[in-house]
């Protein structure tokens, strides 16, 4: 009788099985889940709520006389009912809606805007509470203010 003898197929099957799962594993660490935590997750009713907020520029507003650029001024909003905020321009002039001090809202991102051109708009969808006091960076008499608050349809 002779001795069974070992094969080497064995042993590399199951090197070739350890390695396969370490690169799955690391795979899964390094790629999968910073990306699926990039964004916070965010209460559905935020993201998409019930109402818009439509602020506009007013025409005439390169003019330093006139009162009223950003109508209205300040605007109080909630969220998950109208935090999705539209800035539109009825001026003849390139406007922009810039933050006193910077802002980056945890989901959308930086709030600010590029050109605004005539008759076109900015939209921004606010997802956490804060004051925002902005203006317009060429334009700098023009102020305004978004007051973000927790709103009744998020408890």
């Amino acid at each position: 009788m002779s001795l069974p003898t070992s094969s080497h197929a064995y042993g590399i099957g199951l090197i070739t099985v350890i390695v396969g799962a370490a690169v799955g594993i690391s795979y899964y660490q390094l790629y999968f889940l910073p990306e699926y935590n990039t964004k916070p997750h965010v209460n559905q009713k935020i993201l998409e709520p019930g109402q818009k907020t439509t602020i506009n520029i007013v025409e005439g507003s390169v003019n330093q006389d006139q009162p009223q650029n950003f109508l209205p001024k300040t605007q109080t909003i909630q969220l998950g009912v109208n935090n999705l905020v539209v800035w539109k321009n009825d001026d003849n002039a390139v406007h922009y809606v810039t933050p006193v001090k910077p802002f980056k809202d945890l989901y959308s991102g930086d709030f600010g805007s590029d050109a605004i051109k005539s008759g076109k708009t900015y939209t921004f969808l606010f997802t956490q509470e804060g004051k925002i006091p902005y203006y317009c960076k060429v334009h700098p008499w023009m102020k305004g203010e978004i007051d973000i608050e927790h709103g009744s349809l998020t408890s």
